[in-house]
């Protein structure tokens, strides 16, 4: 009885992961923002731990491998493509481009495209065990969410254009897929010298969540992806 229960814990908390993207969805639909980032941040907690629990409980299974990608599309693409999305519907278009209002925000939707790309990559790609190539679903989602709360005023300003911002989401949705490697925080001691990276990066998101709160979720991803990027030949 007790070996049936531990088995469905793993799974349990991906559908927790799933229950609370689609609170974050409908958040972002209803244009409140901080409640989307706080949901999304929610579900990568879940997400964490079912897998943490899928290790610790020895529970893996097939139907939790295929749930977690379900789950995950769902919370950290669809998601914040709806945060997107909704931006897009509140921003000021210029006068020349009043024939793309009705058709423009549609693109929002690459990024979940995107990231169901990203995660069948992920589940088929041996060279993701210890680290990552492209940037992870979640770390995505967390920086779309982070900067449309804490930016929201800038970016339904007349000063940013539309353009920017579907510039922005084809950016994001290249570096889903892209052969970039990506460090993970997966640590497997506490030596300085092993995961001196990952200590720098962590002391980095708690200096920018403290200055800048909401926006800081942003400002990590942004710090994670550059550090990637410049140590990707140490990785």
């Amino acid at each position: 009885m007790a070996n049936c229960i531990t088995r469905h814990i793993p799974n349990a908390l991906t559908c927790l992961n799933l229950f609370s993207g689609c609170i974050a969805g409908v958040m972002a639909f209803q244009a409140q923002y901080e409640l989307a980032l706080l949901f999304i941040i929610i579900s990568a907690a879940f997400d964490f731990f079912d897998g943490l629990a899928a290790r610790v409980l020895n529970a893996h299974s097939i139907i939790g491998k295929d749930l977690d990608s379900l789950a995950d599309d769902v919370s950290f693409g669809v998601a914040p493509a709806l945060v997107i999305f909704s931006l897009f519907k509140e921003m000021h278009y210029p006068s020349y481009m009043d024939g793309l209002t009705n058709y423009l925000p549609y693109a929002a939707f690459l990024i979940a495209v995107f990231s169901a790309l990203r995660l069948a990559k992920f589940n088929n790609d041996t060279r993701q065990t210890n680290s990552f190539i492209g940037l992870p679903v979640p770390a995505n989602a967390i920086f779309w969410a982070s900067l449309v709360a804490g930016c929201h005023p800038t970016l339904i300003g007349e000063n940013f254009h539309p353009i920017y911002l579907l510039v922005l989401v084809c950016l994001f949705s290249w570096l889903l897929v892209a052969e970039i490697p990506m460090f993970s925080l997966k640590f497997k001691n506490l030596s300085w010298a092993d995961n001196k990276i990952r200590f720098i990066f962590l002391l980095l998101c708690i200096l920018f969540l403290i200055l800048l709160q909401i926006k800081g979720f942003a400002m990590c991803i942004l710090a994670y992806i550059l550090i990637s990027w410049c140590t990707r030949h140490k990785q």
